[in-house]
């Protein structure tokens, strides 16, 4: 058995064990495999060994390793996304997580040539070193996402402050599935996803209600 291999089983028992203790179907659960700053050899890897979704935080970086990586791997951009470069990201990817301006879903919905699934990314706890929406400030952009052509609102992602705890994560979980909640039901917008946890904390987001964890280091190692 490959290390790859090895790494994936232990991060599916950590998702398993998970969606068992909050009463969950491990199907309500998808693993992102964060790729950034590794080679496509390393994607093409973790394809064989069965993953099939992978995030990457730059456009550039993306356009470079995309062309050399598995033809039918789902690719999501989850990191900061520039309005200018918002027609190559529209080409690139088959998901942005990190949605985080009204200029941004403008830009993204000129470039589309389909339908784009995308997710808002809230800054919860109000940090100034992070991007996204404030909590306020989102029920105004679905409602300018759902005026567009392309551009197609599917949940909400969140990145909490680090804590050395884990459990340190759980107030902006749930605040996040709360708010979710909510404008769903005031936008009458269905917002089945949630894009929450990572390597750390990724039992504490299933709990809580993620749809899509974000593993990168626990999956590809410690990157450079």
């Amino acid at each position: 058995m490959s290390e790859m291999v090895e790494r994936i089983e232990r991060v599916r028992a950590r998702i398993s064990q998970a969606c068992a203790r909050a009463g969950r179907s491990e199907d309500s659960v998808r693993l992102l495999a964060v790729s950034k700053k590794k080679p496509a050899e390393a994607v093409a890897e973790a394809w064989e060994a069965g993953l099939c979704s992978f995030g990457e935080n730059r456009v550039q970086e993306a356009a470079e390793k995309i062309p050399l990586s598995p033809s039918g791997a789902n690719w999501h951009l989850i990191g900061h996304l520039q309005s200018n470069k918002a027609k190559l990201a529209a080409t690139l990817f088959d998901m942005i997580q990190s949605v985080d301006s009204i200029k941004l879903i403008e830009a993204l919905d000129r470039h589309a040539e389909q339908t784009l699934p995308m997710l808002l990314q809230v800054n919860i706890a109000g940090e100034g070193a992070k991007f996204g929406f404030a909590p306020e400030e989102v029920e105004q952009a679905i409602r300018c996402a759902n005026q567009t052509t392309h551009c197609e609102v599917h949940g909400l992602m969140i990145i909490p402050p680090f804590t050395p705890d884990p459990e340190g994560a759980r107030p902006y979980f749930k605040a996040l599935r709360e708010l979710r909640d909510e404008l769903s039901e005031l936008t009458e917008t269905p917002l089945p996803e949630l894009s929450m946890g990572m390597s750390n904390d990724l039992e504490i987001a299933i709990e809580e209600g993620s749809t899509w964890v974000r593993v990168g280091t626990d999956l590809f190692g410690e990157r450079s």
